[in-house]
């Protein structure tokens, strides 16, 4: 599990720069991470960096396109990776491999890396700084991107990298000059997370162009930046599915107590360790309670990980400092900048009354405001790319829409999602209880019910379940 988005996609290498892959249109085998082979074709299409910017250079995005089985294959079904930061590539190889071999009973199924990720990567690699790492605590962090991004963005645009251009409203255009390449009159769009954000400016700027859409874990237009004080209400229910397990209720009588004393004694004495890099020899570091905040949001986004939250807790609380072991490389990787993430969250930004009632609910909230560091705490450092509350703003979609949602997804939480589901005006639901963010492949009758959608049937709202977690405990 790792501590935030960054780490995991730079530790994936989903944010290897394009220029060090062959980037060859024409048919491939198409490896999943399983080892299973299928035919499949890459391809490659050329559209501006920004597309605002008449100097601004060309560049390259790719694909992976899976064709159908069908006789008369529907639209091309294009999908949309979260973060921002992921790839639809790495994800069509790993846990959801299945459902887009079976979407092609429906359509072609495209597997699009967006720009500034994977193949579609033309952002120049930062190399590690130098010298001590800072304080894993909010102020030393905040400290250390706010300086390290502005310089970042200082020698990207200085070697010729349109920057601003790396917004969701230009990836949105992206999608539909997919859609012409591909030679669509019309498309299918399927994402999740930051997909579904993104999935929101398609919607909102081509979509006459779109026929069926679904979406997972939904992301709005001003959640870029989620708030603390629904994720509270999100651990209240974690701490009730504990007082129905009686070892973990007397374990941990009060799981929010627990977290918060653990905060709150770490941030204001750090705890100093030693901990391995994936690359050299061990650093030692000095871990706050901001760094195990962090970490906490991560872990629990999925029931999986979920589980050891309260274990990891008891552990902090009791002293026992090396349990951050298995978590050395996550922190390793925390300190990475990519540029296309941080730029797509900047750019989404967040509306002034937002901000304000972020502020307002993190002084007393469990999480703080850790959970979407580096937002909002890179506000200000390069002006001028914020789209506007005209982007953030609400809108009717008309569009035949499908919303999957999972009861303990940690990351984008259920009461935040309805609040994006209320824009759509002609849709059907599914909730999977138990099931967390990564919704799609946690319960076998989603695919089902996915290319039933893409086919064109009526998909009624659906409550299917899974267990609930057994949380670990040391």
């Amino acid at each position: 599990m790792m501590i935030h988005r960054r780490a995991l996609l730079a530790a994936a290498g989903l944010l290897v720069p394009a220029t060090a892959f062959a980037q060859t249109a024409g048919p491939i085998k198409f490896r999943s991470s399983k080892g299973v082979e299928v035919e499949a074709e890459r391809g490659v299409f050329e559209v501006p960096e920004d597309r605002r910017d008449p100097a601004s250079r060309r560049i390259k995005l790719t694909y992976v396109r899976f064709a159908s089985t069908a006789a008369k294959p529907g639209p091309p079904i294009i999908y949309l990776a979260g973060g921002p930061g992921g790839t639809g590539s790495g994800t069509a190889a790993g846990a959801r491999f299945p459902i887009f071999m079976a979407l092609r009973e429906v359509s072609d199924v495209i597997a699009f890396d967006q720009r500034g990720t994977g193949l579609s990567n033309h952002i120049p690699p930062r190399p590690r700084q130098g010298g001590p790492p800072p304080p894993f605590t909010r102020d030393g962090l905040t400290a250390y991107f706010r300086a390290e991004f502005a310089r970042a963005w200082t020698d990207w645009t200085s070697a010729g990298v349109a920057m601003r251009g790396y917004n969701t409203n230009e990836s949105a255009d992206d999608v539909d000059e997919l859609r012409r390449h591909l030679g669509a009159e019309r498309m299918h769009l399927w994402g999740i997370s930051y997909g579904s954000h993104l999935g929101l400016a398609v919607l909102r700027r081509h979509g006459d162009k779109v026929d069926r859409v679904a979406l997972a874990s939904l992301e709005g237009q001003d959640q870029t930046v989620k708030r603390p004080a629904r994720w509270d209400d999100y651990l209240r229910q974690v701490d009730r599915l504990m007082g129905a397990d009686p070892a973990a209720r007397a374990a941990v009588p009060d799981l929010l107590a627990l977290m918060r004393r653990v905060h709150t004694r770490m941030e204001a004495e750090p705890v100093r360790t030693s901990m391995r890099q994936r690359t050299g020899g061990p650093i030692d570091v000095q871990i706050g309670g901001f760094a195990v905040q962090m970490l906490a949001g991560s872990l629990a986004a999925n029931p999986e990980t979920l589980a050891l939250l309260p274990g990891l807790y008891q552990a902090l609380d009791a002293g026992k400092t090396d349990v951050f072991a298995a978590f050395a490389g996550q922190m390793d990787g925390l300190l990475g900048i990519a540029g296309m993430p941080e730029t797509m969250d900047l750019a989404s930004g967040i509306s002034p009354r937002k901000l304000a009632l972020i502020e307002r609910e993190a002084k007393s909230a469990v999480i703080g405001d850790a959970l979407n560091f580096p937002m909002p705490h890179l506000l200000g450092v390069v002006p001028g790319v914020d789209l506007g509350e005209g982007f953030r703003s609400p809108f009717k979609i008309p569009n035949r829409s499908l919303l999957v949602a999972g009861s303990l997804d940690g990351r984008t939480v259920l009461a935040e999602q309805a609040e994006v589901a209320a824009q759509f005006r002609n849709k059907s639901q599914i909730l999977v209880e138990n099931a967390g963010h990564n919704v799609f492949e946690a319960h076998p009758q989603v695919q089902d019910l996915l290319l039933r959608f893409f086919r064109g049937e009526t998909v009624p709202d659906t409550k299917l379940a899974l267990p609930p977690p057994k949380f670990r405990l040391t």
